[in-house]
């Protein structure tokens, strides 16, 4: 296990999902239905399943596509949705 790798992304993933629409969908799924338990729990697998298809996705990515490739298209993609939302057309 490389701790500083599992420190870093940890850090990253939590203060990124603070405050996102997750967190907004599952107050409003508790406040209305009063099962904690089976929102947390479907959450979890939720979210567990996008992770592992996302890293999935990024070893074999990695294969084909230059990891510096990858950030600036990534990053790149964030402004281009960024700027669509400003103008509404999302």
């Amino acid at each position: 296990m490389d701790w500083k790798v599992f420190g870093a992304t940890f850090l990253t993933i939590f203060l990124a999902e603070l405050g996102d629409k997750t967190q907004v969908a599952n107050l409003c799924l508790v406040t209305k239905t009063k099962a904690w338990f089976s929102v947390l729990t479907a959450s979890i697998c939720a979210f567990t399943i996008v992770t592992i298809m996302t890293v999935i996705l990024g070893k074999v990515l990695c294969k084909f596509i230059h990891p510096e490739h990858i950030k600036y298209g990534a990053g790149s993609l964030f402004i281009v949705l960024g700027f669509l939302m400003l103008l509404g057309k999302l």
